[in-house]
């Protein structure tokens, strides 16, 4: 019996030592514990589940770190032992002897030889802190809060070493820093309270995360992004040499981090653009950005501005048409929706092999301010509209055809609003169209409605000229082209002018009824038969004005180009209502501008008769009213 306990004592000795060779050239734990998720040739970064205990540091080397150490150990103790042992065996002997008969010498060397590996470790301790302080400051006030407030979200063991799976260099918060985290490739926590955490507990601003989540090795990586150049001025040559090489179709909107050019393609990516900023935020030299470089190409544009001064830069200009009261606002909308139609007719006519720019120049609709210019039209029409009109204004009916078919028909709208909600739009149908977002000096309230799919939301910044620039799903910090009043009025005269389309007429375009199918069938301005240009003007300008043809403010007797077509003796003493005024009598003035003159305007005509319930006034007296009425100056889209 005994000699089979000592067998059984033997086997299991020799199987011990067995075990442990194979752990000790395999490089795993002695105590054959595995404790963290480390392998052989991989490093550990959690510690494995039902683990208890503190777990050593030595537990997250992989397998070739901890073997390389052991088999470096084993070396260098057998070398000093060979020394000491082997080649100097002889005079080790002597050397001892000398020792026993007289101790006084030794010792003295062995209180040297001590007080230098004292004065070593001291020296050598000293210099491990100084050289790790940071280090363990950066342990200390970062990494082990994150820890803390990642353990939670991510479901780590309490025994889980921050160091194995966050990755933070000393200079996190520098532009070239990458940070490193490691999450469970269960992915059962929520990335958006992760990115949270990591941005609110590292102070960070101004970041990208990236994740990577396929495979087995699951982490998501935080760089700082570079931001782009504190000023981007027309001026300088490098950007002069961009915007000269910039396509028709896709205007520069600045410059984005890293040098990157930031533009947006009409036809390709987005037909209009939304630019949301509060007061200060850049808004007219955005528009003035884009516009400038339109122009330049031969586009046409029309500037709809209530506050009159937005751009003192385009009036006047070849190309453009500006509208500052409501009533011409109100009727340019009209009319660039008859144009809008007119182009599908056309389009349809000419096939899906037809040169696109065959329908006629690019427009290019700047609708300034639009969360008072929409209530303002829709007051207008309140005051103006009779009994059986529709209730909603033809000219928000006619924008909202425009959004929807702008990309063929070479249209595109480019919007203001200091808040863009859906109800200022007409709907959340209406915002959609605008696939690219122009955002500076927002809210957060405003980023969650208008950039939902980013989070977290870049911090917005005071920076002059500095957006965000939202398209595709991503956002690109951008700072704006800044072009002066002179030098964007000098480069929209500077291009070429646009060319005509086929079937253009000669003279101007007559803005006759839509089709019975149009939202605006009752209320579109009616202009007289196209006719010969004169001499002095150029065709094509004319082919493509949209602006109704304004009442002359000349003497009432003197002979202009809009004056009506002659009358039957009699006709200017009848008493007409309104609307016959507006066909036969006042060409060029539209009913809903009669209507609210009548409302407004204390020179209006008094009544001379009545008609049931309606209002009868005398045709002379409406025709003195049109040639002396005040008007706004407008621009032109004259190319001579």
């Amino acid at each position: 019996m005994a000699q089979t306990k000592f067998d059984r004592q033997v086997e299991e000795t020799a199987e011990s030592v067995a075990f442990g060779i194979v752990r000790f050239l395999a490089g795993r734990p002695m105590d054959g514990e595995r404790k963290t998720d480390a392998t052989f040739w991989r490093s550990g970064t959690r510690v494995l589940p039902k683990v208890e205990g503190r777990v050593s540091r030595s537990s997250y080397r992989a397998g070739w770190k901890r073997l390389t150490f052991r088999i470096s150990s084993l070396a260098a103790l057998g070398a000093g032992g060979y020394q000491a042992g082997w080649v100097h065996q002889d005079a080790t002997v002597a050397t001892a002897q000398q020792i026993w008969a007289n101790p006084e010498p030794a010792l003295a060397a062995l209180e040297q030889t001590g007080m230098a590996a004292a004065s070593t470790a001291a020296v050598t301790t000293a210099a491990y802190f100084a050289l790790t302080r940071k280090r363990r400051e950066l342990m200390r006030e970062w990494v082990l809060p994150l820890h803390e407030a990642l353990a939670l979200p991510l479901r780590l063991p309490e025994q889980t070493d921050p160091r194995g799976y966050l990755h933070i260099p000393q200079g996190f918060s520098e532009d070239d820093a990458v940070i490193r985290v490691d999450v469970p490739g269960r992915l059962d926590f929520s990335k958006d309270l992760v990115v949270d955490i990591i941005t609110t507990k590292l102070a960070l601003e101004g970041v990208t995360f990236s994740w990577h989540l396929a495979g087995r090795e699951t982490y998501v990586t935080v760089k700082k992004t570079r931001k782009p150049p504190a000023r981007a001025a027309f001026t300088e040559p490098k950007v002069r040499e961009i915007v000269a090489a910039a396509k028709e179709s896709a205007p520069v909107i600045g410059i984005g981090s890293a040098g990157r050019i930031v533009t947006v393609d009409l036809d390709a990516e987005s037909p209009h653009i939304l630019v949301n900023a509060s007061t200060g935020g850049g808004k007219s030299v955005t528009l003035r950005c884009i516009a400038c470089q339109m122009l330049h190409h031969g586009s046409l544009v029309y500037v709809l501005d209530t506050k009159r001064i937005s751009h003192p830069w385009a009036p006047g200009l070849t190309g453009v048409t500006y509208c500052r009261d409501i009533a011409d606002i109100h009727d340019q909308l009209i009319a660039l929706g008859q144009e809008g139609r007119r182009r599908t007719r056309v389009a349809d006519e000419l096939g899906i092999d037809a040169d696109p720019k065959d329908i006629g120049p690019r427009l290019l609709i700047l609708l300034e301010e639009v969360n008072a210019t929409m209530k303002m039209l829709a007051r207008y029409w309140e005051k103006t509209r009779e009994s059986g009109d529709p209730k909603v204004s033809p000219a928000v009916d006619a924008l909202n055809e425009i959004l929807y078919m702008g990309r063929q028909l070479r249209m595109h709208v480019l919007l203001v609003a200091q808040s863009a909600t859906a109800r200022a739009l007409g709907g959340p149908e209406v915002r959609e169209q605008f696939s690219t977002r122009i955002l500076a000096r927002y809210s957060v309230n405003a980023w969650r409605m208008l950039a939902p799919e980013i989070h977290p939301a870049p911090k917005s910044t005071k920076h002059h000229g500095r957006a965000q620039v939202v398209s595709g799903g991503s956002a690109r910090e951008t700072q704006i082209l800044f072009f002066t009043e002179a030098e964007a009025r000098e480069w929209a005269t500077t291009g070429t002018p646009a060319p005509p389309a086929v079937g253009a007429q000669t003279g101007p375009v007559p803005l006759q009824k839509p089709p019975a199918d149009s939202l605006t069938d009752a209320w579109s301005p009616e202009l007289p038969p196209a006719t010969e240009p004169p001499a002095d003007r150029d065709v094509l300008a004319d082919a493509w004005s949209l602006t109704p043809t304004p009442a002359p403010a000349a003497d009432p007797g003197g002979p202009t180009d809009h004056t009506p077509p002659p009358t039957a003796p009699g006709d200017d003493d009848q008493a007409v209502g309104l609307r016959q005024a507006a066909e036969h009598h006042l060409p060029g003035i539209t009913l809903a501008a009669l209507r609210f003159a009548r409302a407004n305007d204390p020179a209006f005509p008094t009544p001379a008769a009545k008609r049931g319930t309606e209002l009868l006034y005398k045709a002379r007296d409406l025709k003195k009213w049109a040639r002396n009425r005040p008007r706004a100056p407008t621009g032109t889209t004259d190319l001579d």
